[in-house]
């Protein structure tokens, strides 16, 4: 079964701040940050009294998005392709701050029991003894949980009764009973109420992945776009990284 939604966003209009009017910045973000952002550091712009225009995608579509053209102020994703932007002129050479660091784990719904996942074989036997796993073609977490069951052999048995939707959060279709797993990284699964989270991957199949933020070359509000990027490296975003299931980079960037 293969499903997903679009992109999701928050709108805005223009706003007067003091004597002068200002547009919100817009954002275009991974989904792996998502929990941190909204529980903490949007809420602290917006206290500052600048707004903000967030779209959220998974990482491939996103990524996909902008090569075709997409633009906004700011662009949060994965290390490599940021690069690989820079180089291109797309973003700001200079802008990028590192930000956080993504784990994959498993999630199930709450009260379910976990299983053991703690050691390779442990896992693997989860994996295998699972109704259904959950995991998302254009996400990170399913891009890396193929390989995984490649390398464990299971892709014809835990892949022919895989749930695989296209993109968005795995543990939608936990709660609402169509797989007992749902893949994804740790910040993402935490993100959903009414999933508990197993832990990481265990470590031989472990994938960390790190992202940052950066200003987009053309941003019609180019110090606001800096301001936010400075926001969302700051120390007490550190902080919020790390209360949603994310490693925090701040303190290994540098200043």
């Amino acid at each position: 079964m293969t499903a997903g939604p679009l992109p999701h966003t928050h709108s805005s209009t223009i706003r007067r701040v003091g004597d002068r009017m200002e547009r919100p910045v817009k954002v275009m973000s991974t989904l792996a940050v998502e929990l941190a952002l909204k529980s903490a550091l949007l809420p602290a712009w917006r206290g500052s009294g600048r707004d903000v225009d967030m779209e959220w995608s998974p990482t491939g579509v996103l990524i996909d998005r902008v090569r075709a053209g997409a633009r906004g102020d700011v662009l949060i994703a994965i290390d490599q392709p940021i690069a690989e932007l820079v180089e291109q002129g797309v973003l700001r050479a200079g802008s990028v701050r590192p930000v956080a660091r993504a784990s994959f784990g498993l999630g199930v719904r709450r009260g379910a029991a976990r299983p053991d996942i703690s050691t390779p074989e442990r896992f693997r036997a989860a994996l295998v003894s699972a109704r259904s796993v959950v995991y998302s073609l254009t996400g990170a977490s399913g891009i890396h949980f193929q390989e995984v069951m490649k390398r464990l052999d299971i892709t014809e048995t835990v892949g022919s009764k895989a749930t695989v939707i296209q993109a968005g959060f795995t543990a939608d279709r936990v709660i609402a009973g169509e797989a007992d797993l749902a893949v994804q990284q740790v910040s993402e699964l935490m993100s959903i109420d009414g999933i508990d989270v197993v832990g990481p991957f265990p470590g031989p199949y472990q994938k960390h992945t790190d992202f940052s933020a950066a200003v987009f070359a053309d941003s019609v509000v180019p110090g606001i776009a800096e301001a936010f990027v400075d926001h969302l490296s700051d120390e007490k975003a550190g902080g919020v990284y790390s209360r949603s299931g994310l490693l925090s980079r701040i303190a290994s960037a540098a200043r």
